[in-house]
């Protein structure tokens, strides 16, 4: 799907035709739009298949004039997903008179954008900036969701005996390493434009590239707390669990001896042979309450052993 966008002074205009100073958002083209797209636009066909690759690592290339710029950025797959969160390929291509953006799924980048209510497509350098700024904000937003879900979940393991919270962590803890790696690249990206002096004609366009560098460091800094605190959690938790168990079975074992007392009384006067107390009519009163004596003997004792 192709979309051919335009900044105006209410928000975007959908076009049909590029024109200079346009946006032309692409999501999963197919093989006749990427070859279309390519040559009408007069830019390198592997700038339009290089971002439809979800394995795609974070990079720039130029060619013929045009930059292409491959970024990571999050996407929520769902609660019920092996991994809640993921990060997928987005690349920005820039000419001299349009910017592209390309991906294979629609991100919440993209959404953010058609969302905005001022976003000028005119000025290219200005709208990179402003999808690095979205980028970086996005994963602030998505690490405050993943610590908020730990904490339910951490709520959730202090009382269990089973092993599905420690698994839905685990999700999580996937996420966060997917995370990591994804801004440590981008880092990089943004520390090769800033070098390359790609944004430094207007002032405004430096301080918002220090300004997102800033927002990347803090996502960092951010997810390897988040990681380190989750493995630890994770460590922690498993111990519990087995604690838990051993309480469980140690409960169990104690209640069993119990149960046996009374049963082992019994089982004598069970048997073919002479026993006292066989022509007493208050024999089975006494060996009953014989019986719960020395349960309740036991129920005290294992109870102060914490047994019970």
């Amino acid at each position: 799907m192709i979309t051919i966008c335009r900044g105006t002074g209410l928000g975007l205009e959908t076009i049909t035709e590029p024109t200079s100073g346009c946006w032309i958002n692409v999501v999963d083209p197919s093989p006749e739009e990427v070859t279309q797209l390519a040559q009408t636009l007069s830019i390198p066909q592997d700038f339009v298949t290089y971002p439809l690759d979800m394995d795609e690592r974070a990079r720039t290339e130029k060619e013929n004039g045009a930059t292409l710029i491959v970024l990571r950025v999050p996407r929520f797959e769902g609660e019920a997903a092996d991994e809640p969160y993921i990060t997928v390929p987005l690349g920005i291509i820039l000419t001299d008179w349009f910017v592209a953006t390309v991906g294979k799924v629609e991100t919440s980048v993209v959404q953010a954008l058609n969302s905005a209510r001022e976003l000028s497509t005119a000025k290219r350098n200005r709208f990179i900036l402003r999808v690095l700024r979205i980028t970086a904000n996005l994963y602030l937003q998505d690490l405050g969701k993943i610590d908020n879900t730990v904490d339910v979940l951490e709520d959730r393991l202090q009382h269990s005996q089973r092993n599905r919270e420690l698994l839905e962590l685990l999700k999580y803890q996937k996420s966060l390493v997917y995370f990591t790696t994804a801004l440590k690249s981008n880092e990089l990206i943004l520390r090769h434009l800033e070098k390359n002096q790609l944004f430094q004609q207007f002032p405004e366009d430096l301080d918002l590239l220090e300004d997102v560098l800033t927002e990347v460091q803090q996502a960092i800094e951010m997810t390897n707390i988040s990681s380190n605190i989750l493995s630890q959690m994770m460590d922690a938790f498993a111990s519990i669990i087995s604690n838990n168990l051993n309480a469980v079975m140690r409960f169990l074992a104690s209640v069993t001896i119990i149960l046996s007392l009374p049963t082992m009384i019994a089982s004598f006067y069970g048997m073919n042979v002479q026993l006292p107390l066989g022509g007493w009519s208050w024999a089975f009163p006494l060996i009953v309450g014989v019986a719960v004596a020395v349960c309740a003997s036991v129920a005290v004792l294992f109870w102060r052993k914490d047994w019970l």
